[in-house]
């Protein structure tokens, strides 16, 4: 009989005990490690748990206030409110009954600061650092055999070659010349592979389609496109556009700056993006390009660099103050985007999800399309738009990253904190 009612107890315990430790570990996953808030304003955080738990100040420059009861969104929410006081890195901790620590968040104090927010199109240019291998292939001979010269080299598609016979190549051109004056002569490749710099011999062979002296690879040393500019730092002059950054479109790497052009852009049509099809605005800007800014960084989470100062004086951009990612919620919001001429018009979105595990990527929230007009021409986001300021609450809280291919209404965005962060 006691049997029975230990073996009752451990089958009702049991399950009690995997709620429990499941409701802790879901907190803990789903609660960010790191926050940035602006020094001076107020922020609401709640949290959620059938269990008491309690946010406190670890360190001097962040103020924690529990809110009353009355203040909640549902019964078992616990909101706070934060306010930074000191610039720099503080701590708060996350603690279950104020004894069982859960989590210890890092909170980030900034400065508040406007940028001048754009919206408009731009050609961006990139000379990447080397040569970029996209392909490899034989070449015919005048025997008809079809020989394959960088066979057992290591040499692979995403490769960077950076010098031949120790002279540094920077163009195709370079790499041509050097091959076809060897007349067959082995040469010595240096290259990058998986960021390791690698040296190889390959003999060149003559083509029967033309005569040339060929290695049997396809190559790239430079790449174009259309984007949106995000936003201009009135004070530095920097700038930040796209929310993601440009790869190659064989081989997905991406591309190493050497250097880079932003260029004056006008957009003379629109592709309508469909379902399984995107879109795309289609820009003037290599007829007679006009160098507005030079790129210094293609990053993850944007390309970066300087506005030229004479571009400066011609901005008509407007100022908004920073939002960060604590600041935004799901619910309205609009995005600036230009896709007739020159002119920058304003649309309503939707937020539609935030991210709670990649706070920092280029794929922190979706974004719903919900302007009617924006759907009817363009059917929502469409490539060209990657960089289209985000407002919400009259704030630049992030940009439009991606495109849902399979329903060009969604898209994805970026926290405008991350892309600032890169500098």
């Amino acid at each position: 009989m006691i049997f029975k009612r230990e073996k009752s107890f451990f089958r009702f315990c049991f399950p009690v005990f995997v709620v429990i430790v499941s409701l802790y570990f879901s907190v803990i996953a789903f609660t960010p490690s790191q926050m940035t808030v602006l020094a001076g304003e107020e922020y609401r955080v709640e949290f959620f748990s059938p269990f008491r738990l309690q946010l406190a100040a670890e360190t001097g420059g962040i103020h924690v206030q529990k809110l009353d009861a009355g203040d909640r969104t549902s019964f078992f929410s616990m909101p706070y409110t934060l306010k930074g006081t000191q610039y720099g890195q503080n701590r708060i901790q996350l603690s279950l009954f104020g004894l069982v620590p859960v989590k210890d968040i890092t909170v980030n104090v900034i400065p508040a600061r406007e940028l001048i927010v754009c919206g408009n199109t731009v050609g961006i240019r990139l000379y990447i650092k080397g040569i970029l291998v996209v392909g490899i292939s034989g070449v015919l001979t005048s025997e008809g055999k079809e020989v394959l010269p960088v066979k057992d080299t290591g040499l692979e598609p995403g490769d960077f070659i950076v010098a031949v016979n120790n002279k540094e190549v920077e163009k195709i051109s370079d790499l041509s010349k050097i091959i076809e004056e060897s007349g067959g002569k082995e040469i010595t490749l240096k290259f990058l592979h998986d960021n390791r710099l690698t040296e190889a011999k390959v003999t060149p062979v003559q083509s029967a389609e033309d005569g040339k002296y060929r290695i049997g690879i396809w190559v790239r040393d430079s790449t174009a496109g259309i984007g949106t500019l995000t936003y201009i730092e009135e004070e530095t002059g920097k700038f930040g556009a796209l929310g993601h950054g440009i790869t190659d479109i064989d081989t997905g790497i991406m591309m190493p700056v050497k250097t880079g052009e932003l260029l004056k852009s006008s957009v003379y049509g629109i592709r309508k993006g469909l379902q399984g099809s995107p879109g795309e605005l289609q820009g003037d800007f290599l007829k007679s390009p006009e160098v507005i800014g030079e790129i210094y960084w293609n990053t993850a989470f944007g390309v970066f660099g300087k506005i030229n100062k004479d571009y400066m004086e011609e901005m008509k951009g407007r100022k908004y103050p920073v939002g960060t990612r604590s600041m935004v919620k799901e619910g309205p919001a609009t995005i600036l985007s230009n896709i007739h001429g020159e002119e920058v018009e304003e649309f309503s979105v939707e937020i539609q999800k935030i991210a709670r595990k990649n706070l920092s990527g280029p794929k922190s929230m979706i974004i719903k399309i919900t302007d009617p007009r924006l759907l009817s021409e363009t059917g929502g986001i469409i490539q060209g738009m990657s960089g289209s300021p985000i407002i919400q609450d009259g704030r630049i809280i992030g940009a439009v990253t991606h495109v849902l291919v399979s329903d060009p209404t969604k898209g994805y965005g970026i926290f405008i904190e991350t892309m600032l962060g890169m500098y």
